[in-house]
């Protein structure tokens, strides 16, 4: 987001909330009951209501009986990527929410939405009011291609497209072209297998998910028929997993287009790939090889739509239309493998290839940013130096997520990587490294903070009233719910 937006933004909160300070008593002194049976119960507090986050609060809730934990959320609304970042066709994917909301609606553990750290709350005053900080803010910004035509009309970072259709409302303004009816997805992993799957998915099936209507209203007049996935590497190297494989070979109205050549001799490298791998590679040999079922067949053969996957091949710039205003396809460069396995390389050969495609999105990967100059950071790899979690030559501390790892994993992977730092924190209280011995006023002190700011944060209560508004606007429509996309609508539905 430009500065500018941040102004506005920033502006668009201290007005609408200023008439509810009166209101949310609940949120001053301490969001925690009185119940601990220590004096100076250890406060902690995240950074970040993603999963990382949550994860991380959740372990330390029960694992430690006296620890106060408070989640601080720039958004009015919690859960991350869970809510923004998982396809709206993966419902299944979302049910952590339940367990997310079971943390955040325990009696030591406070959640306060609206409140940007680094502008509205700065990290050195989260360390003087607490005990321990957690930095779990994730990978808030895109990885630029660094590319002749990249800026081009018609480009776009599948990480913003990804938050167009799900809500994110920085990215509500996205309007992107679906004019043409070739789309070229520079990258292979479940990112770019999600943008594919949404862009040739019959409207019949998105029309029942929680996908914005916006989103939905632009593909149903969507002329996107055929999309392509283009990769560095080889078919040993994807970098999706086989369930979304499955998902894209089973689309409705879709059929998949697979070189043969492309897979010929991998059938007898499968038996010594890790299991993963292994099933994954034999489906994609399995697919392009073999014969389809009959039914598969018939399917295909009346199919209006088509994917394709394109290997050994890399973007070195964007093609323009004639009148030079959008643009038209990509020159790819033509690669080939040096090493074995995922540490292999692509390097050019030379050789050179123009595709075709009015639409080109960018999926190659997400990266975090710097929170603080008092944090370190290292800008290469877009992570905070650390070790298991603790944030090095910084006592007090931690990370967890995407920004302690790099933007890796799946959800089970950032519950794994948010008990490590969990635990880290708990091995530092028992063993003295951290003082807890100290008081520190944990949220009282921040809410003084805010309020000299005029800027009110949102509790989780006031995040289920934007549930119920949302529930209840998508139950009208057939939808499991219609998120709100603009936060000064959050905001005013939380004041009234």
């Amino acid at each position: 987001m430009s500065p500018c937006c941040n102004w506005m933004w920033g502006l668009s909160r201290r007005l609408v909330l200023s008439g509810r300070c009166q209101l949310s008593a609940r949120h001053n002194v301490d969001v925690h009951r009185s119940f601990s049976s220590v004096p100076h119960p250890p406060r902690v507090c995240v950074v970040g209501s993603g999963p990382a986050g949550f994860y991380t609060a959740q372990h330390l809730l029960k694992h430690h009986t006296e620890v106060l934990v408070d989640i601080y959320e720039k958004l009015p609304v919690p859960f991350g990527l869970v809510r923004f970042g998982v396809a709206p066709d993966h419902p299944e994917v979302k049910n952590v929410i339940n367990t997310f909301t079971q943390t955040a609606q325990s009696e030591r553990c406070g959640f306060f939405g609206n409140v940007t750290i680094g502008n509205d709350v700065t990290v050195e005053e989260l360390q003087a009011a607490y005990h321990a900080v957690v930095l779990s803010y994730g990978a808030e910004d895109k990885r630029e291609l660094g590319i002749p035509g990249e800026d081009l009309p018609g480009v776009y970072a599948a990480r913003d497209f990804v938050g167009w259709y799900n809500g994110l409302p920085y990215n509500r303004h996205l309007n992107p072209d679906l004019s043409s009816d070739t789309a070229i997805i520079l990258g292979q992993g479940n990112v770019a297998l999600d943008v594919a799957r949404i862009l040739l998915s019959p409207i019949e099936l998105l029309k029942k998910t929680d996908i914005t209507q916006c989103a939905l209203d632009a593909l149903i007049q969507s002329h996107v028929r055929r999309v392509l996935l283009i990769g560095r590497r080889g078919p040993l190297q994807v970098a999706f997993t086989i369930k979304e494989l499955r998902e894209m070979l089973h689309l409705p109205g879709t059929r998949p287009r697979l070189d043969p050549n492309d897979y010929q001799g991998l059938g007898d490298i499968t038996k010594d790939l890790p299991r993963p791998r292994k099933r994954l590679t034999e489906l994609l040999v399995k697919s392009a090889l073999e014969e389809p079922t009959e039914k598969d067949a018939t399917r295909w053969s009346v199919a209006e739509r088509e994917w394709s996957l394109r290997f050994f091949r890399s973007p070195i710039e964007i093609l323009p239309s004639k009148d030079g205003n959008k643009a038209a396809g990509v020159r790819l460069s033509v690669t080939r493998i040096e090493g074995t396995g995922d540490n292999s390389i692509a390097v050019p050969t030379g050789q050179v290839e123009d595709v075709s495609g009015g639409l080109v999105l960018s999926s190659i990967g997400y990266k975090s940013i710097p929170i603080s100059q008092a944090v370190p950071f290292l800008p290469k790899q877009g992570v905070i130096p650390n070790s298991m979690g603790r944030v090095k030559e910084s006592p007090g501390l931690y990370c967890s997520g995407w920004v302690k790892r790099g933007p890796v994993g799946v959800i089970t992977t950032t519950m794994s990587d948010g008990f490590e730092t969990a635990q880290a924190i708990l091995e530092d209280m028992k063993s003295g490294n951290l003082n807890c011995s100290e008081s520190r006023p944990g949220a009282a002190a921040i809410q003084k903070l805010l309020s000299l700011k005029q800027i009110q944060p949102i509790s989780f209560s006031d995040w289920e009233k934007i549930d119920a508004v949302e529930t209840a606007r998508g139950l009208e429509i057939g939808k499991p719910r219609e998120k709100i996309l603009d936060p000064q609508e959050m905001l005013s539905v939380v004041s009234n």
